[in-house]
């Protein structure tokens, strides 16, 4: 193992770091002052203190998001390969250098549809072996499955898939006979077992897919970079018929553009982990991250949920660097079919990130890292400080004889326009990035479409929020109470979701939309439209889960190319052997024409 570096700051990036946090408090006091500026005079100082509070609570997400959306814009627009501004240049380096180091590809997976794993292995299998690589990788499937009958299945699939490429590439299976740490204890028990056979390991999960191109990108900038740790490919969504993810990861593409490059930029060798998708040295990674065991307050033991980025903040107080590669480069995932089951995992999300609380007083942390944490939670923390300015906000407007009373209109529009702005400048700056490039536009389907896509996309985004940050504040009272979430396997596939299957989830919703709805309505109905950019998804919660996971509507938007991925408009070569039902659409329609 190469041992562990001393971490020098380089002065450019100490620099990028100060413009960034000045900026950053700078932007957060503005917004305090806007608020404080909106309430009338004499609202009385635990009020204002109260919302005051409320409100930072809030920002340092979005502030955060709204700098570094705007840096990467300007350095997406002004330099032809911005790359070269947050990469070290050992990491810039041709594509034709050789591989001189093993790589280990980990599959991780856990109850989940066996052709559908080997679909997507086959094609990676194929790349590997067609580029004359496939020496250089070996495959480990490593199952927690623990349902008998997947199992069964499991086993013998995968037998017969090391079969068919024993002779072009190396692939094991392994199933735990438990589901201990979850995923990080999968990959703990792949070290434990392999990991001294192997100089990295390319994590993927179940949904994952790579180009062998970026596979061994990957693996040539880790070659070239002694110093580094892990290195995190950006991930894009793959196409899908389903109209629930083409709106989700439409935004997320969008978001992803600037926001990614503007956070590489400052963050440079703190970068992000996601967990999948991502190259890791194995010898520092089995040394220095082992995570620590939590425990419950009543002594019980548990398990980090959100393991990634406290294994990027142990490799880099280590003394190795965590990059981000911030191009799209051939590396997608599958994002939930529908809004049921992406708040599933969002809320095994949120459970992870409030476990950071008590990892804040970690020792000799880089500031970087020690504030990445802070992030992570304040992500979660911030939707019951939302939920609860709403609440007050709409309550104090219907008890009041005239909203002039209680706050400046003039400042309120200024306030509510900026918030919105802000929250959603991520987007706006993808969406400009592609607008302004005649080259990007064409590859979204032309301004004009893409132009509605991006409409459909906010309107969408607008009502999903405060759905989000209701799921958020219930699930955060609950565990305040004792109760307990983990991990649940996620349902893939497309599927539509019945009226009552929304009436159950969502009915909490749907009651506290209607209740702030019909105060501002009977009381100050001029001040209703104010109220519904904030918590209008409330109202439409069950209807939006029912229509975006029904067929016909992925269908129609396929039929009209509405939220279209590049990959859907040209699809590349390499994802065509996948058979997306999306793609053979847009290939049979070519082959027609």
């Amino acid at each position: 193992m190469n041992p562990p570096v001393n971490i020098v700051s380089d002065p450019a990036i100490t620099r990028r770091r100060l413009v960034f946090a000045v900026l950053s408090l700078i932007t957060a006091l503005l917004m305090l002052y806007l608020v404080h500026q909106t309430l009338a005079a004499n609202t009385p100082l635990v009020v204002r203190i109260v919302l005051l509070t409320l409100f930072a609570l809030t920002l340092p997400w979005m502030v955060v998001g709204f700098w570094n959306a705007i840096i990467g814009l300007v350095l997406c627009q002004c330099f032809k390969d911005p790359n070269t501004l947050v990469l070290p240049a050992s990491m810039q380096m041709s594509d034709s250098a050789p591989l001189t180091h093993s790589t280990a590809i980990l599959l991780c997976i856990r109850n989940e549809s066996s052709a559908r794993l080997i679909r997507n292995l086959q094609v990676m299998l194929d790349g590997l072996v067609n580029d004359r690589i496939a020496a250089h990788f070996h495959v480990y499937v490593l199952s927690d499955t623990n349902d008998p009958t997947i199992a069964t299945e499991e086993q013998a699939s995968f037998a017969a898939l090391r079969f068919e490429w024993s002779e072009r590439i190396e692939i094991t299976y392994r199933c735990r006979d438990n589901n201990r740490g979850y995923k990080a204890g999968n990959i703990a028990d792949f070290c434990q077992r392999w990991g001294k056979d192997h100089d990295f390991a390319l994590v993927l999960d179940a949904d994952s897919f790579m180009a062998s191109s970026a596979m061994a990108r990957l693996v040539r900038m880790m070659q070239a970079n002694p110093r580094l740790g892990i290195l995190q490919g950006l991930v894009i969504g793959l196409p899908s018929s389903s109209a629930f993810t083409r709106l989700f990861q439409y935004g997320m593409r969008l978001g992803m553009r600037s926001y990614t490059m503007g956070s590489a930029w400052w963050q440079a060798d703190c970068g992000p982990y996601w967990g999948h998708n991502a190259l890791i040295r194995l010898a520092p990674f089995i040394a220095h991250c082992d995570l620590p065991t939590l425990q419950s307050r009543t002594g019980e033991a548990k398990t980090i949920l959100s393991h990634d980025l406290l294994e990027a903040i142990l490799m880099r107080r280590a003394g190795y660097e965590v990059r981000i590669y911030p191009s799209e480069d051939a590396s997608w995932e599958e994002n939930p079919p529908t809004l049921t089951e992406y708040i599933r995992r969002d809320l095994r999300w949120c459970e992870g990130n409030l476990q950071y609380v008590h990892l804040l007083g970690l020792k000799n942390l880089q500031p970087v890292n020690r504030m990445q944490l802070v992030l992570a939670i304040a992500m979660f923390f911030g939707s019951p400080a939302w939920i609860s300015l709403i609440l007050i906000c709409t309550i104090a407007i219907g008890m009041s004889t005239t909203p002039s009373a209680l706050v400046d209109m003039g400042a309120l529009a200024t306030l509510l326009l900026a918030t919105l702005v802000m929250w959603y400048l991520p987007k706006i700056a993808g969406a400009l990035d592609v607008l302004l490039r005649t080259p990007e536009s064409k590859r979204f389907g032309g301004r004009w479409r893409f132009s509605f896509s991006l409409f459909l996309e906010m309107l969408f985004s607008l009502l999903m929020t405060p759905i989000a940050w209701l799921n958020h504040t219930l699930f955060i009272l609950g565990l305040a109470f004792g109760k307990k979430g983990g991990w649940t396997a996620q349902t893939r596939d497309d599927h539509s979701v019945s009226v009552a299957q929304a009436l159950v989830q969502c009915w909490p919703h749907t009651l506290l939309g209607l209740v702030l709805t019909g105060l501002l309505y009977f009381s100050h109905p001029e001040t209703l439209v104010y109220g519904l950019l904030f918590f209008g998804g409330l109202l439409f919660s069950i209807p939006l889960l029912v229509l975006t996971s029904q067929p016909w509507l992925g269908r129609f938007m396929i039929r009209h190319q509405l939220v279209s991925l590049p990959e859907e408009i040209t699809p590349p070569a390499v994802l065509l052997p996948l058979q997306l039902s999306t793609l053979e659409v847009k290939v049979a329609r070519a082959h027609n024409s």
